[in-house]
């Protein structure tokens, strides 16, 4: 399920609770079919707190929904999930970073993880590869794709 920028509402601790062990993520994708598909493969194992379409409202819903994870899109127009993964960590925003992308080159690893990202997780590897990588990211680990060329 896709929720709406405006219905974009915290968990009650009885939601969080369920099927979740506590972990809250927020997605972030420009595109409804990504989106929908990390919503189908996170929601088993954590709490989809909420969803964004563009950096600038990223920012917005992790400030005010404060998720443990931001799994986000590298490129996204106008403000992308770089610019957000800045602007979050000058306002000191405690939620780690994942970054998705179709590319599966170490140049695109490198920028995320200088933006503070601590995973990238290739759109290919959805299914296979970001379940894994919230648990190591959480853990205070990174994870990259073994997909990703030229580290």
């Amino acid at each position: 399920m896709i929720l709406d920028p405006p219905s974009l509402q915290p968990l009650s601790a009885a939601e969080i609770q369920h099927g979740s062990n506590g972990i809250r993520v927020l997605i972030a994708d420009d595109h409804h079919g990504v989106l929908d598909r990390v919503i189908e493969v996170i929601e088993q194992h954590f709490a989809v707190v909420g969803t964004a379409t563009d950096g600038k409202m990223l920012v917005e819903a992790a400030l005010r929904l404060q998720p443990d994870i931001i799994v986000s899109d590298v490129v996204m127009p106008g403000f992308s999930g770089l610019d957000a993964a800045r602007v979050l960590r000058e306002r000191e925003c405690a939620a780690k970073f994942i970054f998705l992308s179709v590319y599966e080159r170490g140049e695109f690893v490198r920028a995320c993880f200088s933006e503070g990202g601590l995973g990238y997780v290739t759109k290919a590897r959805i299914a296979t590869d970001l379940i894994v990588a919230i648990k190591e990211v959480i853990s205070g680990r990174q994870f990259v794709s073994p997909s990703v060329q030229n580290l």
